[in-house]
């Protein structure tokens, strides 16, 4: 599953570039500056997250795989799809009951980065104390 969130992070980073490109490039001039600013929010917000799926992937590939890293890659991915989603469909002319969506789905991001924090903490699978030395301490207790 972790490769997963590094595939999802990666395709949703990819279409961040494109979408900010085509907001700078293709969209000026046609939008009014107030949608065009909230078209630029939707695809940074997309990045952001998306490079936070790509931590969560990494995160589960090096040794703390399980149900927080999903849950936070979920959450991330469910997050990103209201809040960016909802911003680029009002960014176009979309009914504004659409931007109800936005603050649901900063939420769920929200909770995605609470999620990530909380898997990211504890021992990865078969690491013990006794196996990461601190700095500057070269001593083995085994030993004595």
């Amino acid at each position: 599953m972790s490769a997963f969130w590094v595939r999802i992070g990666a395709i949703l980073g990819g279409l961040a570039v494109t979408f900010g490109a085509f907001g700078a490039h293709g969209l000026k001039g046609t939008m009014d500056p107030k949608s065009l600013e909230t078209f630029e929010t939707a695809a940074k917000y997309q990045m952001y997250h998306a490079l936070a799926l790509v931590a969560v992937g990494l995160l589960g590939l090096t040794g703390r795989p399980g149900p927080g890293v999903n849950a936070a890659g979920s959450l991330f991915l469910v997050g990103t799809l209201l809040f960016s989603g909802a911003l680029y469909a009002l960014a176009f002319g979309g009914p504004r009951q659409l931007g109800r969506f936005a603050p649901i789905g900063g939420l769920f991001q929200i909770a995605g980065w609470l999620a990530l924090a909380g898997a990211a903490g504890g021992k990865s699978i078969g690491e013990t104390r006794s196996e990461i030395p601190s700095a500057g301490n070269t001593h083995d207790p085994a030993s004595d």
